[in-house]
């Protein structure tokens, strides 16, 4: 990511803080690189097994060049999708949980490693693109049934 396109993803991201300064102030000098901010304003997450979250993100990936922020958690067992907010609050699905409003997730700064932890597989570019909510979820069917199909030979 450029030194313009990390400075926009910031932007974009800290613009849903009680106090953007002081996010930023903070995630720039804290050694985790991370920020927890509030979901449900400018975005929703969607959060998915890694096991289903990779091959729905590979999915996404072949039918988008950039489908929206996506997060992986310590281990990969967990991944988040950015989907507009409201989305968390309307969504069913087994085994998917919500970060809407009234949530918060721990985000790290984008363009920096952060030693293992949380990061982004897809990292925001600032213009507020997220990934659609039909997409995805069309995404994940397709990859549940592949997971399927593995599990039958």
């Amino acid at each position: 990511m450029t030194g313009t396109g990390t400075k926009a993803a910031v932007e974009w991201l800290v613009s849903v803080a009680p106090d953007p300064e002081s996010c930023r102030w903070e995630w720039e000098r804290n050694p985790h690189g991370v920020a927890l901010l509030p979901a449900g304003r400018l975005w929703d997450v969607l959060i998915l097994p890694g096991e289903l979250g990779y091959p729905t993100l590979d999915i996404l990936t072949r039918c988008l060049d950039r489908p929206g922020p996506v997060l992986a958690d310590f281990g990969d067992a967990r991944m988040g999708f950015f989907v507009p907010a409201g989305t968390a609050g309307r969504w069913v699905g087994t085994g998917v949980r919500g970060a809407g409003q009234g949530t918060w997730i721990v985000v790290p700064y984008p363009g920096r490693a952060t030693g293992g932890g949380v990061r982004w597989l897809i990292p925001p570019d600032g213009s507020g693109t997220l990934i659609d909510p039909g997409l995805l979820e069309l995404a994940m069917h397709e990859a549940a049934a592949g997971i399927a199909r593995q599990g039958e030979e």
